[in-house]
């Protein structure tokens, strides 16, 4: 296998299909099953899922709510999708911890770093919900934190294209998409990846992303055992 360790993030939206609000069932056991796949192969995989298939912080000041509440708010939606995802994993026989940016004792852990890396090393998938803990800061960006501070040697971003494109792949045609593309290529093209506070991050820390489609079986597999599968962006 080339990655021992990943961070795999996933949006909130990819939980919805066209006919739910909310979470798909069947979305959510597949991917589940995806995941169960790469731990049977002894993959350490720590996860963080978004929550803008329930409430996205920046929604707030269109309801007159106030920023840091909003932001507040979307940390707890991100909980929820994290406790659908670890009760399907745990229905499928994979041992999980949920680890929280804030404390919400009754249903998780508090996030610490040596704690979250034993868990790891014990073959348990971690779930980090409620972001970083703070506002202002998307759940891409906690992604990245996450990663570089348990030592993942990738971050797997999955969503619902097959990697990164010159321009919208579902609105140009002519769109080119990239196997391999460098951090500053990213950025010279202003290429959108991830929100610039967690791209950045990822970058000054050397530690490769690989955008790809999620939806597709066996594509996470792929990636873990080194297949070209997506667009990896690197130092190189």
């Amino acid at each position: 296998m080339k990655y021992r360790r990943i961070l795999l993030k996933l949006s909130g939206e990819s939980l919805q299909s066209e006919q739910s609000s909310s979470i798909d069932a069947d979305r959510l056991r597949q991917y589940a099953s995806e995941i169960k796949r790469i731990v049977q192969e002894n993959i350490q995989v720590a996860i963080v899922i978004g929550g803008g298939n329930i409430f996205r912080g920046s929604m707030g000041e269109s309801l007159g709510i106030d920023r840091v509440q909003g932001d507040y708010m979307g940390m707890l939606a991100t909980l929820i999708n994290s406790m659908a995802l670890q009760s399907t994993l745990e229905s499928m026989g994979v041992y999980t911890r949920l680890m929280s940016g804030i404390k919400v004792e009754q249903v998780c852990e508090p996030f610490i770093k040596r704690r979250a890396v034993r868990h790891l090393e014990k073959g348990r998938v971690v779930i980090f919900g409620a972001g970083i803990g703070s506002p202002y800061f998307t759940t891409d960006s906690a992604a990245s934190l996450r990663a570089i501070e348990i030592e993942a040697d990738v971050v797997l971003k999955g969503t619902r294209v097959d990697g990164v494109y010159s321009a919208d792949p579902e609105r140009d045609d002519s769109a080119e998409r990239f196997s391999n593309i460098s951090f500053e290529e990213v950025y010279r093209r202003g290429l959108n990846v991830m929100d610039m506070t967690a791209f950045t991050l990822c970058k000054e820390n050397e530690l490769p992303i690989i955008v790809f489609d999620m939806n597709k079986p066996g594509n996470l597999l792929k990636i873990v055992k080194g297949e070209d599968v997506g667009t990896l962006i690197s130092m190189n």
